[in-house]
């Protein structure tokens, strides 16, 4: 890997709660380095309720009987094939109103949607992030841990402010070809719900090769809650990118100070003192790395692809399981593994691994491949 970033994209984990509070981010910003957005970045559009969506409420959502619970009346609307019909697809991060309109999304953008017809029903809103279901995945060289969220719906709130029916709660997931109960879960604040959704906006930005819209965006993340590290991972990037190690190694330093076993600012610190010449420090950030992670994301993947184009088969088949084994929702991994087995001349096992992949699969373009 020439250029190793190590984001968080799509859903990024929340800061433990046992971490420092962050101090004033503002001193990280230097807006005088980048050109306007593209567009105007309003955090409040991420949960905003659009007209159409206040339609599809009046005309499909509103019970016929006060008896109804307007929790199954969502849930019946969200995953039943001809209600909203609704697919997943993680290749860009959109707003509650936008995911509606394209009847599209990834999680991230089908709960905050969800949320927010729950919201404007008078429901009860729990965000949850997974603790241990994230998945690595790339663009480029460009290497992203890809997490999860979904929310709890409660009952509307009694007039004695307490919720009457919050011993029923009702889970709603999105996680394609996994086990929901499976999950474990810890509840978040939707400031930083929001963030999530800025800060995969500053990815996708980045991934593109948009680094004043990815740091428009990225800054925008770290106000809404500034205790959310993905966010400084990623204007820390943008940072290296734009060729400022220095500023760089400041906004990942914001990670490591409080997190000082998060490989994925201790790896991109890494390379940022390389950059800026200072190789002890970065010798000893990686000689960590290899003791916290001697195998880390991707190793296996990369060392099997090289077996296969050696036609060392056995080799490669052995790699591409073993990465397989430990991340079994990549489906990158699950396809490399069917071709792999092509090449054995074993149809059956690759016509197994290929099904994985078309269902771990979070975009069309992957689907179709």
């Amino acid at each position: 890997m020439n250029f190793a970033a190590s984001l968080f994209i799509s859903l990024l984990l929340a800061a433990c709660a046992n971490t420092l509070p962050m101090p004033s981010p503002e001193a990280l910003f230097h807006d005088e380095l980048f050109e306007a957005p593209s567009a105007p970045i309003n955090p409040d559009e991420a949960l905003a309720v659009s007209a159409e969506m206040r339609h599809y409420i009046a005309t499909r959502l509103v019970g016929r009987s006060r008896f109804d619970d307007p929790r199954r009346q969502l849930f019946d609307a969200l995953y039943r094939k001809d209600e909203l019909r609704l697919e997943y697809d993680a290749a860009v991060t959109r707003t509650a109103a936008q995911a509606f309109e394209a009847r599209t999304g990834n999680c991230l953008s089908l709960v905050m949607m969800t949320a927010a017809f729950a919201k404007e029903l008078g429901l009860t809103v729990h965000y949850q992030v997974a603790h241990a279901d994230a998945t690595w995945d790339r663009s480029g060289d460009i290497y992203l841990l890809v997490g999860h969220v979904n929310l709890v719906l409660g009952g509307r709130p009694s007039q004695f402010g307490a919720n009457a029916t919050e011993r029923d709660l009702m889970t709603i997931d999105f996680l394609p070809s996994r086990n929901v109960r499976a999950l474990h879960t810890r509840e978040i604040q939707e400031r930083t719900i929001v963030a999530m959704y800025l800060n995969n906006r500053a990815v996708e930005e980045l991934t593109s090769g948009r680094l004043s819209d990815a740091y428009a965006w990225a800054r925008e993340a770290i106000r809404k809650d500034p205790e959310l590290p993905g966010a400084y991972l990623t204007l820390g990037v943008v940072y290296r990118n734009l060729h400022h190690p220095g500023l760089a190694d400041i906004a990942l330093r914001q990670v490591t100070e409080r997190e000082p076993n998060n490989t994925m600012a201790l790896s991109n610190r890494a390379l940022v003192l390389r950059d800026l010449g200072r190789h002890a420090e970065a010798d000893v950030l990686t000689q960590r790395l290899a003791r916290l992670d001697p195998h880390p994301p991707f190793s296996y993947f990369h060392q099997g692809l090289a077996a296969l184009r050696e036609r060392r088969l056995e080799a490669a088949l052995a790699l591409l399981t073993k990465e397989v084994d430990r991340a079994p929702f990549q489906h990158e991994f699950q396809f490399w593994l069917a071709i792999t087995y092509l090449e054995l001349h074993e149809p059956h096992r690759a016509a197994e691994h290929l099904i994985h992949a078309m269902e771990a699969s979070t975009t069309r373009k992957d689907r179709a491949l």
